[in-house]
């Protein structure tokens, strides 16, 4: 891991979501990655740590990432986060419509590929489409944030509105299994009793999902077939 990429997990709210702040420690530029729920503890957080929160990153907006009414549930997000710091609300093109009542001119539109820096540090984005159309994964250096694409032992639902099993096996198959073994893997929500991060090599070995062979298995897996 490269000595400047700054880089804290938390979990927060009530359905066990994983909240990122990535960014670089030379120049204290930093991303929170699916703010929501504890938009104060979000803040102060980067605040102790003396990091400036210049952007926004969305792996897809259901509200339990992004804020917004769930369950009975309002949940605090990109809104009152906006209300608090400036920064540039990046979201797969695909979904920024469903933010631009959050988010309005703040929202950067990216897709498969784009690049974003922090600082000295680069993300990369890779939309990786099937729990939502655009969900995406974010790659910094050898981590991979993945959202609710892939879990640790297993991916997420297919089975929403706005869902597709087909294409969750193909971003699964043709590009979150493409990258290095040693990646380590920083989920969405905390669903592995505790576990914090993975590997895509461990992945590999052991998560069900990700050893179909076929889009046949993968929707017998998912209860599609």
């Amino acid at each position: 891991m490269g000595h400047t990429l700054y880089l804290k997990q938390m979990e927060l709210g009530e359905m066990a979501n994983y909240v990122y702040l990535i960014g670089s420690t030379r120049t204290k530029e930093a991303a929170v990655i699916d703010p929501a729920w504890e938009i104060d503890r979000i803040v102060k957080l980067a605040q102790v740590d003396e990091m400036r929160l210049t952007h926004i990153l969305v792996t897809h907006t259901h509200p339990d990432h992004v804020g917004g009414k769930l369950f009975g549930l309002q949940i605090q997000g990109v809104a009152e986060l906006l209300e608090r710091v400036d920064a540039k609300v990046v979201v797969h093109q695909a979904e920024a419509g469903h933010l631009i009542p959050l988010a309005g001119s703040n929202i950067k539109r990216v897709d498969h590929g784009d690049i974003l820096n922090l600082g000295d540090v680069t993300v990369t984005i890779i939309h990786t489409p099937g729990h939502t159309p655009g969900s995406q994964c974010f790659l910094v250096q050898d981590c991979l944030v993945t959202g609710d694409t892939l879990f640790i032992g297993s991916c997420g639902r297919v089975d929403l509105p706005g869902s597709s099993p087909e294409q969750m096996y193909d971003s699964l198959t043709n590009r979150v299994m493409r990258l290095d073994d040693k990646t380590v893997v920083l989920p969405g929500h905390n669903y592995a009793a505790g576990r914090t991060s993975s590997s895509i090599g461990e992945e590999r070995k052991k998560n069900p999902y990700v050893q179909c062979r076929s889009l046949a298995a993968f929707l017998r897996a998912t209860g599609n077939a």
